[in-house]
């Protein structure tokens, strides 16, 4: 079964909170859920690793999402089983001084994978087209100019051997709610807490709005966006592993092949 149809992003991705709680792979059994997660990633893990021999294709995951939509928790449980020598994980903050003497795709453009590599952003490139417009930081004229950017961006990664996966994490706002109480309650969780995530759950509709029109503007089979329902993080990562499989699955990745001067070499 193809499971990246069902979570591809519609023509008119409108962002709707009743969507967030859907679960259509979940078995019921939370417990075997999670075990059959286990399962997936270490598959993920067994192809990284041919794809690192290999070392002539690359892979780049953009994760995205509310505040607390887990970004953080796709990585450990979809990713865990990776050896760290083949993937690389970049969290995107507030660009730098440096950063914002460039053009916004020169900081992106340095992290993308290398040969034999996969890389997953924690936000992305994406940011200069959803808070940005969040905040009117930048007019609809210039964001369109993005969106085109991005596209030529994108496409040109995947004419050059990137294989591209976006997922957004679709949490509703109640779910939202909860997650930052719990926070807030939790000493231990402090870190993770700003007062500027309250500030920004202001504006959650614009959000939803922005997001909405930033898939629809930059989907494309080369770099398709996957709409992921993540009140439930099991079910989240669920998905999110069934895509990637069926994904690396697809690229038929196989080991070099043998070197015929070693045939029937004896080592002393």
């Amino acid at each position: 079964m193809n499971i990246r149809e069902q979570f591809r992003a519609p023509k008119k991705a409108e962002i709707k909170d009743e969507n967030a709680a859907l679960k259509p792979l979940s078995s019921g059994d939370k417990t075997a859920d999670k075990l059959q997660i286990q399962g997936i990633a270490a598959q993920i893990g067994e192809l990284q690793a041919t794809l690192y021999a290999a070392n002539d294709r690359k892979v780049l995951v953009v994760l995205h999402g509310m505040d607390t939509s887990g970004k953080d928790g796709t990585v450990s449980g979809v990713f865990g089983s990776v050896n760290p020598q083949g993937i690389r994980v970049v969290s995107y903050k507030a660009p730098s001084t440096l950063e914002r003497q460039h053009d916004y795709l020169w900081r992106i453009h340095q992290q993308v994978p290398k040969q034999g590599e996969l890389a997953v952003f924690n936000r992305s490139h994406y940011e200069d087209v959803l808070i940005t417009r969040v905040h009117d930081w930048i007019d609809a004229a210039e964001c369109k100019r993005r969106y085109a950017h991005i596209n030529d961006f994108e496409r040109m990664l995947s004419e050059t051997g990137t294989v591209i996966m976006k997922f957004f994490l679709h949490i509703s706002k109640e779910e939202q709610r909860l997650r930052l109480q719990e926070r807030v309650d939790d000493p231990t969780k402090h870190w993770k807490f700003e007062i500027q995530d309250l500030e920004e759950r202001k504006s959650w509709d614009d959000y939803q709005k922005v997001y909405s029109q930033a898939i629809q503007a930059t989907d494309a089979d080369h770099a398709p966006w996957y709409v992921i329902p993540a009140n439930s993080k099991t079910h989240r990562n669920l998905a999110i592993a069934n895509i990637v499989l069926e994904t690396l699955q697809d690229m038929k990745l196989a080991y070099p092949p043998a070197k015929e001067e070693l045939t029937g070499l004896k080592v002393k």
